[in-house]
């Protein structure tokens, strides 16, 4: 079994993170205005003088804390407020709403100025909605009972034939039939609560969730779940962007600002505060 020591934010994972923003276009979004422009007098959000920042209900840790994204805690509520800042906004200025993952990512017009959930970046999403770059490198993971018959395995072969399930429209259930590509039809569910109580139900082997959620859900959240371990990347790394209306007029400046953050190291220094752990997480191979 290949096993790596791996925190949440690494260095390594944080060069090549560097590396996927200036050389993967396919992961950029379209150029944005002159950086002149990127002031809170300038941009034209939904509310003059506030920005409009959308999310999940409920909001899970560790990406938030309490499912109270305004108190600034987790990592994306932190990231939020960090880009509310580079752009001139006060946290005062922030204006929480709650919008489903699935009707974010449909098309049509928005009622928020960015959604910041777990999304990852693809084309296929790009189609409908705007993507900024990239402000988190992300991994997939298998999260089984302990008594599962998957607990332990080590090759994709061993999860070929386990009933396995994830949340509709997300790259954790894109990672099942497009890597794992199981015998067993996989299972949907319209949040990762209803995946989550299907596991603890017995109803199925294993769910696939991004690895930092693995934790939450190992540490905290059910007792006797294991990490069977990570998938591995098919083709470009998975990232996380904000979404935005598709022909966004804030898409550029939302990006340069994620771009600031990341090149000062305040990125890093959120991952470290928010995701870091350090254990032993199996390579699935």
């Amino acid at each position: 079994m290949a096993r790596r020591s791996l925190p949440v934010a690494l260095p390594t994972a944080l060069i090549v993170f560097a590396a996927l923003a200036g050389c993967a276009p396919q992961n950029q979004p379209a150029p944005g205005p002159p950086q002149s422009t990127c002031t809170k007098a300038e941009l034209k959000t939904r509310t003059p003088g506030k920005l409009t920042v959308a999310t999940d209900d409920p909001a899970y840790a560790p990406w938030f804390a309490d499912n109270l994204p305004a108190n600034g805690k987790g990592f994306e509520s932190a990231v939020a407020y960090e880009v509310a800042q580079q752009l001139g906004y006060a946290r005062i200025d922030v204006q929480w709403v709650r919008v489903k993952f699935e009707t974010a990512i449909a098309p049509g017009p928005k009622e928020f100025d960015f959604d910041i959930n777990q999304f990852s970046i693809t084309d296929e999403r790009k189609q409908a909605v705007d993507m900024t770059s990239p402000y988190y490198l992300v991994r997939q993971a298998v999260v089984a009972g302990k008594g599962s018959k998957i607990a332990g395995r080590s090759r994709l072969a061993d999860l070929q034939g386990a009933k396995l399930g994830a949340q509709v429209g997300t790259t954790s259930y894109q990672a099942i039939t497009d890597v794992v590509k199981p015998t067993v039809k996989p299972q949907v569910y319209n949040t990762n609560e209803d995946a989550k109580k299907a596991l603890q139900n017995g109803q199925l082997d294993g769910i696939v969730v991004d690895l930092p959620t693995a934790f939450q859900i190992t540490s905290a959240e059910i007792k006797d779940a294991t990490i069977v371990g990570q998938l591995p990347q098919v083709g470009v790394p998975e990232t996380f962007g904000l979404l935005l209306d598709k022909g966004s007029p804030l898409t550029g400046c939302v990006s340069g600002a994620i771009d600031a953050l990341r090149g000062s190291g305040k990125l890093e220094e959120l991952e470290k505060t928010w995701l870091s752990e350090v254990v032993d997480v199996p390579d699935i191979t």
